[in-house]
């Protein structure tokens, strides 16, 4: 592996020389958040009411013992922890992410995931390989059975790649099964897909996907994990991972579950996060079906194309820039849908504003024929993006 270049912008992060969105940044808060998170028993719950009381890491760390004890859910043993926490060595670990290429993505700073930050438990720190776009706020997240069927395999590569040429970002858990199927059908095709490890970034499990996990690191996306880069993945690692992979996204998609499978916890944060749940439907004499039959029995979306997830995935909570950096840079989405639109209709809504918009000044400004206006007006309607406000505005939804 090349030394790594001391200007490189990813391993300046990696050592906190970025700015940040709350109060204690840099590297003092960064390191602070570190110590905070290797303490047994502190949970990111926790370490945002500390962030609440104290105000940043920093204080938290210098915080007397009755001060710490007075934080909801922190009993003397807790507290004992966090006061000695100041004497953790976060050198060697800040020198294995600067020799591996990892970045540190600090809760409450610029570089953290805007979605993950509004579940109610985001990680403290985030280690990252690879590279977070703007666009990574248009996220899907496909998940599945590590014992998928060959029909199994073959929907989740076709739904990731429908959707990731749509322009959504794909997130799965890098397991195998559906969850690798997921990530590979998202790559086939150029798109853009984040892996998030239950252990780890030196530590990958299942071994035979550091490959796959390179090749998303590259250029494609970015492998994401709350642990340490030399912790070893536990049973409990993967149910914790499974509130990141749905915090990401805008919603799951649970191709393959038998009655217990982990893809059903995921489907169940993503409710508790507010995040639209799908699932694709099975035989009925079908094992790997049964997880997924019930969820659209109890009333997950049924997922039969891309256009199911695109219609019901509806406005977006903020606005999302797509395509930053390429064809159409800048474009401000305010809904999943507007994926599916094709030029003429893209371009008649972002002539459409969220006062009344007459359409004598849409057919004016766009310089399209009356008649075609019109009728992508009424397209538009159809798939909710605008609404008529008299019989000659309309508004955007």
């Amino acid at each position: 592996m090349p030394s790594p270049d001391p200007s490189d912008p990813l391993l300046l992060a990696a050592a906190g020389e970025t700015q940040g969105k709350g109060c204690g940044t840099g590297s003092e808060e960064r390191d602070a958040a570190l110590r905070l998170q290797m303490v047994p028993g502190l949970g990111p719950r926790i370490f945002g009411d500390l962030l609440v009381r104290f105000g940043s890491a920093h204080q938290a760390l210098n915080a007397s013992p009755s001060e710490i004890r007075s934080v909801r859910g922190v009993g003397a043993k807790l507290a004992a922890g966090i006061c000695t926490a100041g004497e953790f060595d976060v050198q060697p670990i800040l020198e294995t992410c600067l020799a591996n290429r990892i970045e540190l993505l600090q809760r409450g700073t610029d570089l953290y995931p805007t979605r993950l930050e509004e579940i109610i438990d985001p990680p403290t720190i985030l280690f990252s390989r690879g590279q977070l776009k703007p666009e990574d706020q248009l996220a899907i997240a496909i998940v599945g059975t590590r014992h998928a069927t060959r029909y199994g395999l073959k929907v989740a590569e076709q739904l990731s790649r429908g959707l990731a040429l749509a322009g959504l970002t794909i997130v799965s858990g890098l397991a195998r099964g559906i969850d690798a199927a997921a990530h590979r059908g998202a790559l086939s095709v150029g798109g853009r897909t984040l892996a998030v490890l239950g252990g780890g970034m030196l530590k990958m499990y299942p071994p035979e996907h550091q490959e796959l996990a390179d090749k998303i690191a590259a250029g494609c996306g970015a492998v994401l994990t709350e642990a340490l880069p030399d912790q070893s993945p536990r049973a409990a690692s993967f149910p914790r991972r499974n509130r990141i992979v749905t915090g990401l996204s805008l919603g799951v998609i649970v191709v393959e579950a038998a009655g217990r499978s982990g893809a059903l916890i995921s489907a169940r944060l993503a409710n508790e996060q507010g995040r639209e749940v799908f699932a694709v439907p099975g035989r009925m004499d079908d094992r790997m079906s049964r997880g997924t039959n019930a969820l659209i029995r109890d009333g997950a979306t049924m997922v039969q194309s891309v256009d199911d997830v695109l219609e019901q995935l509806g406005p977006l909570p903020t606005q999302a820039i797509i395509a930053a950096d390429g064809e159409g840079a800048g474009k401000v989405i305010r809904s999943p849908a507007e994926l599916k639109l094709n030029d003429q209709e893209t371009l008649i809504l972002q002539l459409v504003s969220e006062s009344a918009t007459e359409i004598d000044w849409l057919i004016q400004r766009s310089e399209l024929p009356a008649a075609r206006v019109l009728a992508t007006v009424s397209v538009l309607e159809m798939r909710k993006l605008v609404r008529r406000v008299s019989g000659t505005a309309i508004v955007r939804t």
